[in-house]
């Protein structure tokens, strides 16, 4: 039953866009979509806040856009990078569907228990 579940959610479709999984495993990659939670940044910005070497980060957001979890501007010269806040709520509508499924099936069973206690 999960796995009909799952086939009827979101994830087929993060799956087949690329790895969005494996680009969260990392801690830095993390670290760089919580900043850029907050506002679009540039590669400088990243670097500089968390002492990263801007080779590492553009290494990172390369992998970040690639998972389709950031997207690039080109403003100028410059590269203005941000959240992609589609791909990230069906990574997060995942989760919610996934414990939302728990939490109905334990409340299925106490109801059963409930009834069958009952009679």
């Amino acid at each position: 039953m999960i796995l009909e579940h799952l086939y009827n959610s979101t994830i087929i479709q993060l799956l087949v866009m690329g790895s969005p999984w494996k680009a969260l495993s990392d801690d830095n990659r993390r670290q760089i979509l919580s900043l850029l939670k907050e506002k679009d940044m540039m590669p400088t910005e990243i670097a500089e806040r968390y002492n990263f070497t801007l080779p590492g980060v553009s290494v990172n957001l390369r992998i970040l856009k690639d998972a389709d979890l950031i997207t690039e501007k080109k403003q100028g010269r410059h590269r203005l990078y941000s959240l992609n806040k589609k791909t990230t709520s069906e990574l997060a509508r995942f989760f919610d569907d996934m414990y939302d499924y728990k939490l109905k099936s334990l409340k299925e069973y106490v109801e059963n228990k409930e009834r069958k206690r009952k009679k």
